[in-house]
């Protein structure tokens, strides 16, 4: 009994590490300014995000289990090459912005710490990044890294001090409140396309298919993937909250990193940047290597290469080159001058239209019983999971509609 207690344990951690990279700098700015811009009325979604992504991480996650196969692979086995490179393209275009993103973002973060202006420490960020994905080191580092995301738990302490109306609070989190209007739209897309980003499932799929867990471990790893999930909502929440209370309640936007920190003010005054500073960049090492990374595990299950982290270079010399030119394509998106919050918030936009392609795909894998090895997720799950992917799709027609149609009018 005691040996299955260790097994069990040994099981959790894809999902908690999946879930502390969907905490990433993208997410952080995304619902800064959501919170900013449009006060407590996405909190119904929030609340609605937080069940959604307990399901896809958990749908992911039974993929790596049961087809001892990352979901890329999963896909080209069930419906071919072509559907296989369709997935390949939008994964990697959406990961790519986004890593140009958090790049900029951990970059923003080191300057609230250092007092350097960001874009001198890009690059600097990018090549450390590089070296400990290449020398082996991300794996040993990211144990203490989740860790320091708990800095992000001084948003609960900060919502509290902030004093909301929290009748309203409640009111707008459990009556869904709906609206047209453009920031809402585009904040409700962004939260979606921020939270429920294909990386973040990519990556539990390649964790479990990499680890080969006993398929009697499944029910522990389903465990940890919505528990990670629904830990990493209740900060989604109160990041919103605690905006709102703060700077949207002053009619504030948040455009800067150091504008994102206000809301911090209310529980760690003066140090209030430091401390977001601390939170941010630590999100950002966690989330860099694990968008370089599914972009070269994505391209060598496509194209057939070895791939692994715990690979030296030589061995995985293609995976590691998608790896290390997934980051300079980065650097390269950085030079455009978009400010870092703006960079952030746009790369959740273009998360939410890139997911409903991998996301449907995905549900297909989940209930071939070919490639599933005939065990299929059940239909609840599965009826869960297409709700999820019509909810975005909703989300992505609705901004498309509000960008070309009710806005020339």
């Amino acid at each position: 009994m005691a040996q299955q207690h260790r097994s069990w344990w040994r099981a959790m951690g894809a999902g908690l590490v999946a879930a502390a990279s969907d905490n990433d700098p993208t997410t952080v700015a995304s619902l800064s300014v959501i919170g900013a811009s449009t006060g407590f009325q996405l909190l119904w979604l929030v609340v609605l995000v937080i069940p959604m992504l307990a399901v896809v991480q958990v749908i992911s996650g039974s993929i790596g289990v049961v087809c001892r196969q990352q979901l890329q692979k999963a896909i080209e086995r069930g419906y071919g090459k072509t559907w296989s490179v369709i997935a390949l393209v939008s994964v990697v275009a959406v990961s790519t912005v986004t890593l140009a993103a958090d790049l900029e973002g951990g970059a923003a973060a080191l300057e609230l710490i250092s007092h350097l202006a960001y874009r001198f420490l890009i690059l600097p960020l990018a090549l450390a990044v590089g070296a400990l994905l290449v020398l082996g080191s991300y794996r040993r580092i990211t144990q203490v890294l989740r860790y320091l995301l708990l800095v992000f738990v001084a948003y609960i302490g900060a919502a509290f001090l902030a004093r909301p109306d929290w009748l309203a609070v409640l009111r707008y989190s459990f009556v869904p409140h709906f609206s047209l209007s453009g920031d809402v739209v585009a904040g409700a897309l962004a939260l979606l396309g921020t939270t429920l980003t294909s990386y973040a499932y990519y990556w539990e799929s390649i964790e479990e298919s990499e680890e080969h867990p006993s398929l009697r471990l499944l029910p522990a790893i389903k465990l940890d993937a919505a528990l990670g999930m629904v830990g990493a909502g209740i900060i989604f929440w109160f990041i919103i909250v605690t905006t709102a209370a703060t700077i949207g309640a002053h009619h504030g936007r948040v455009e800067t990193a150091e504008d994102a920190a206000r809301a911090l003010v209310p529980f760690a005054g003066r140090f209030a940047s430091l401390l977001f500073g601390i939170g941010l960049l630590a999100s950002a090492l966690l989330a860099v290597p694990v968008l370089a990374a599914t972009n070269g595990y994505a391209a060598a299950s496509v194209f057939g290469w070895r791939a692994g982290l715990d690979l030296h270079y030589r061995q995985g010399r293609a995976f590691y080159n998608v790896v290390l030119g997934s980051l300079v394509v980065a650097l390269v998106l950085t030079l455009a001058g978009v400010a870092p919050i703006r960079l952030l918030f746009i790369s959740s936009i273009l998360g939410g239209l890139g997911t409903p392609i991998t996301l449907g795909l995905m549900m297909l894998v989940a209930r071939n019983r070919k490639v599933m090895h005939g065990r299929p997720i059940s239909l609840g799950l599965a009826i869960a999971g297409w709700c999820v992917t019509a909810i975005v799709c909703v989300a992505c027609a609705l901004f498309l509609w509000q960008t070309f149609f009710a806005a020339n009018r």
